[in-house]
């Protein structure tokens, strides 16, 4: 099968995934389920907080675990859910950030080669870049956008797994204790 049209069908699947992630959040809220979860959790948000930090970070996720944490903003303290949703957000990030930085490094060399790649990459060089990309992945961690994008970008930045770390878990504090407060109102 030609690579464009694997490409084209991965994609679809991709926004399959993605379409189907929002219309199990609808009706995980529709039917109650997210009521559910958080009851189940009334006595212990902080776990409840983690585990739905976990999934804060996919782009398949990131729409029930938004509503998720935002619940939990409600029945608990926004600072206190943020505090430890962006553990667990940190936690996947960090997966993430590996994977990305150690296993696409070979398919973006090869890409490299591609002559008009080469250009885009000279141009991501210049100096002004240098800081541009980590603020650009930062800005996307640190919204409620999935963080896929953003991690790529501090991952072609090099940026090292200890700066990573106190980076991605305070991006992702500030996005969720903003989600969760905006809801709390």
């Amino acid at each position: 099968m030609p690579r464009k049209s694997l490409h084209k069908e991965k994609l679809q699947k991709d926004f399959l995934l993605i379409a189907v992630s929002i219309v199990a959040t609808v009706a995980m809220v529709q039917f109650g389920i997210l009521d559910g979860f958080l009851f189940a959790f009334q006595e212990s948000p902080y776990v409840a907080s983690f585990i739905a930090g976990l999934f804060f970070t996919s782009i398949f996720t990131v729409a029930p675990a938004g509503v998720t944490l935002a619940g939990l903003a409600l029945i608990s303290s926004p600072l206190q859910v943020a505090l430890w949703g962006a553990l667990g957000a940190m936690i996947s990030d960090l997966f993430l950030f590996i994977v990305i930085r150690d296993h696409f490094t070979g398919e973006l060399q090869s890409l490299v080669r591609m002559r008009r790649i080469r250009q885009i990459i000279s141009i991501i060089h210049l100096r002004i870049f240098r800081w541009m990309l980590p603020l650009l992945g930062a800005l996307i961690i640190a919204s409620p956008l999935p963080d896929e994008l953003g991690l790529a970008l501090l991952g072609l930045s090099r940026m090292n797994t200890g700066i990573f770390l106190p980076i991605s878990y305070s991006l992702n504090f500030l996005g969720i204790f903003a989600l969760g407060y905006l809801t709390h109102g």
